[in-house]
Order: C-alpha cells, then sequence, then structure tokens
C-alpha cells in the first residue's frame, strides 16, 4: 500500500469519527460544558493519539479519561517509547485509578480551561494535561515516569 493511500484512509477514518462524533458535541452547548468542567464531573473521549514519536492513529470512542471530584479513572492506549518496563504489567496502556491527586484548574479569559491532574497513587503516570475549549474540544498530554510523553485529541462530555 502507498504512503498516499494510507494517508487517505487515515483522513478518511478520521473524517468518519468525527462526523459520528459531532452529533454529541452539538447537543452540548457552552453552559453545559462550562457547568461539567466546572463541577468536576466529566468524561474526555480520545479520538486521536499523537505519540512523541512517530505518526497519529485514529481511535475508537472506547478509550476515555473519567474526571470526578474523588476519582480519576483512565483508560487509554500507549503508542511510543518506554525507557522501562512495570513488572507483572501485561497491558501497555495508561490505564488507572487514582483516588489521591492534585486538580489545578486555570481559566482562560478567552474561554476554555487548563486542567492539570497530578496523580500521587499512581506511580506511572506523573501529570495528565488537559486544554478544553468552551465547546468541549479538548486536547490532553499525559507525562509518564518512564515513557514518552503522548498527546491525545478528543472532546469532553458529561457523566450522564
Amino acid at each position: 500500500m502507498s504512503f498516499t493511500k494510507t494517508i487517505i484512509k487515515t483522513t478518511i477514518l478520521f473524517l468518519i469519527v468525527c462526523l459520528v462524533t459531532l452529533n454529541d458535541l452539538l447537543a452540548q452547548d457552552a453552559k453545559d460544558i462550562k457547568n461539567i468542567v466546572e463541577n468536576q464531573n466529566y468524561f474526555f473521549i480520545a479520538q486521536t493519539a499523537l505519540p512523541s514519536t512517530g505518526s497519529s492513529r485514529q481511535l475508537s470512542p472506547d478509550y476515555t479519561v473519567k474526571v470526578s471530584k474523588d476519582t480519576i479513572i483512565s483508560d487509554l492506549p500507549y503508542f511510543g517509547r518506554a525507557y522501562s518496563a512495570p513488572i507483572g504489567k501485561l497491558d501497555g496502556g495508561i490505564k488507572f485509578t487514582s483516588n489521591n491527586f492534585d486538580y489545578k484548574k486555570e481559566v482562560h479569559k478567552k474561554g476554555g480551561w487548563d486542567i492539570f491532574i497530578e496523580p500521587k497513587d499512581v506511580r506511572e503516570v506523573q501529570q495528565l494535561s488537559f486544554s478544553i475549549s468552551e465547546n468541549g474540544y479538548a486536547t490532553l498530554k499525559v507525562i509518564s515516569t518512564n515513557r514518552q510523553a503522548i498527546s491525545f485529541y478528543g472532546y469532553v462530555k458529561g457523566d450522564k
């Protein structure tokens, strides 16, 4: 398969995923997004993974991060370079539950938020850094202890 065909197929897949999720995004307005972010009760749905090295990958809507006031649940894939492998861990993804974390929120002057989460009870992950627009689109950067950083594009929606 040629490089051009791969690019075309990837673009088509990305557009399909965007159209499928567009319905969810259109159903949410800026007030809904503000409420779920301010109440710290939302899901981040990852659509695209952007490893530090290599090409981006389109994802199924199964990959999420659940954020609430007392728990963070991450179920994300990982693509990239690991500097060491954890002993006894079979899954290479970014999968954890944290009940002990620091949560810092900064409001943008023109709308949107930057959110920084530092789990204290998860050794592999140092920080989750979200940038959320007022219409719900979001970027997540995961900084790990023994892996290259990875970013994800997607959107947030309420826990309903």
